[in-house]
């Protein structure tokens, strides 16, 4: 199988990449704008790489969709300061870019991969969220931070009826907060575009206050990476078709933790490691207000949990890594690899 991965150097992509590469026979096309994350990869006879934009590359990415079995557009802002600052951005990237990608796509009777996200649920009043049945709430207008979950919402929705309507084979999965190893740079995290769990290792690090919004209170469920690509491997292997038409909810209801108690809980573990003891005693946790970290067109979600009971009947998925251990090995990557920085 020839898989089409754009945005291959992110978190999910180079993850998903290196589980291909290792596990399997297929061959990757992959384009992204660097290739830190992928270095490893690139004198692979069956990963082909361009460093370029999607915005851009437009020639290379429509021949290389021709030549792919299935297609994975990656590409996406996805960190809530920019659905802020630059709402415009958001949509012209995650929207209008990707909208173009799955057309080539149809166009060529290619089947795509999508990845929607947790956020398109936005305030659902359920207790556990369901692909095929939960309400997808948003806030008013002038709140910018619904951009993305607006544009993610609406390309599930062009998605859906372009496979139904136009014989599109399509999967959409949706991934609840994601961690582990290659997250992000946690030598330069830029404030409130670093995914939570980065941002605060960089903070007690380098001895800088973690910043809990509104208290943090607001609970999520960590789902580890190779749980989450394990799951996305068996939609790429799709056997019997299983996952032909659906959306899937890929998380870990198990490990749902307030944004509070994941501080307590980085700040404990980064001390076991030796010579960080000190580092981790010294971390300190301060509260501000959503308005001041994000600005006035910020509005948050309180609670996300997945039902994932879809993925377990028809993938035969679930989650099968504890937080703790799952916190262990993404510690073990950013931590066992440098010193202990001077307090």
């Amino acid at each position: 199988m020839r898989v089409l991965i754009l945005g291959v150097n992110g978190f999910i992509g180079n993850a998903l990449t290196r589980r291909i590469l290792t596990t399997t026979p297929w061959e990757v096309y992959g384009l992204d704008v660097a290739s830190d994350r992928i270095e490893e990869f690139l004198p692979e006879r069956r990963f082909r790489f361009l460093e370029g934009d999607i915005g851009i590359n437009k020639e290379w990415i429509e021949y290389h969709v021709k030549k792919a079995d299935v297609v994975l557009p990656l590409v996406a802002i996805a960190t809530p300061a920019a659905y802020v600052k630059s709402p415009l951005a958001v949509f012209e990237l995650d929207f209008e870019e990707n909208l173009r990608i799955v057309k080539m796509a149809a166009k060529y009777g290619k089947r795509i991969v999508f990845p929607s996200t947790s956020e398109v649920y936005g305030m659902c009043p359920d207790k556990e969220f369901e692909e095929d049945a939960s309400p997808l709430v948003y806030g008013p207008i002038r709140k910018e931070r619904w951009i993305y979950s607006c544009s993610k919402q609406l390309l599930d929705r062009v998605i859906w009826a372009m496979g139904h309507a136009h014989g599109l084979r399509f999967t959409l999965f949706r991934p609840f907060n994601w961690y582990g190893p290659h997250l992000d740079n946690v030598e330069a995290p830029k404030e409130g575009s670093s995914r939570v769990l980065t941002q605060f290792l960089h903070n007690i690090l380098y001895g800088v206050p973690i910043k809990l919004v509104d208290g943090g209170d607001q609970r999520r469920c960590f789902t580890f990476i190779e749980d989450g690509i394990d799951g996305l491997m068996t939609i790429l292997k799709n056997e019997n078709g299983a996952a032909e038409g659906q959306i899937f909810n890929l998380g870990n209801a198990a490990a749902d933790l307030s944004i509070k108690e994941l501080a307590t809980r980085l700040i404990d573990a980064v001390g076991q490691y030796p010579g960080y003891d000190s580092v981790a005693s010294r971390a300190e946790v301060v509260t501000v207000t959503s308005t001041d970290y994000y600005g006035e067109g910020y509005q948050d979600i309180t609670t996300r949990v997945p039902s994932i009971e879809k993925a377990r009947r028809l993938l035969g998925w679930e989650p099968t890594t504890d937080f703790d251990s799952g916190l262990k090995q993404t510690l073990d990557f950013y931590l066992l690899t440098r010193n202990p920085p001077a307090v």
